[in-house]
């Protein structure tokens, strides 16, 4: 057994395909209407074609603005991406404009960065020595 799929909830799939492919570097996998302005909308790392897809999940659902919210007052990132070098990774998203709640910080063998990803929700990045 492997994970195949993944989601965050976005608040908006255009903005989210946007950031997510345009600045984190995801490469767009499937883009499938579902009904209304809702898509089946995944990227893939471009490193890894064929490897976990991350659905861009529309948060319409009454449950999802609450825990959304709770995570990102709480710091709680939704998610966890893999990088070579945080600190490489944290400079170039920040000369993007991305704005990060959490700077690089060191935690033995683990380095990790949070950043706001424009759509909700917070995500971390992290390398292991």
């Amino acid at each position: 057994m492997k994970i195949h799929l993944t989601s965050v909830f976005v608040d908006d799939q255009d903005r989210a395909l946007s950031f997510y492919t345009d600045v984190l570097g995801f490469v767009k996998k499937h883009d499938v209407p579902v009904g209304g302005t809702d898509r089946w909308l995944t990227v893939v790392s471009a490193e890894d074609p064929d490897g976990i897809e991350l659905l861009l999940e529309p948060s319409g659902h009454p449950a999802v603005a609450p825990f959304k919210s709770a995570l990102v007052q709480d710091g709680i990132p939704a998610a966890s991406f893999a990088v070579d070098d945080v600190r490489a990774e944290f400079d170039r998203l920040r000369g993007l404009g991305v704005r990060f709640t959490q700077e690089p910080l060191e935690m033995g063998p683990v380095t990790t960065a949070v950043l706001d990803d424009t759509c909700g929700n917070l995500i971390q990045i992290a390398h292991s020595k």
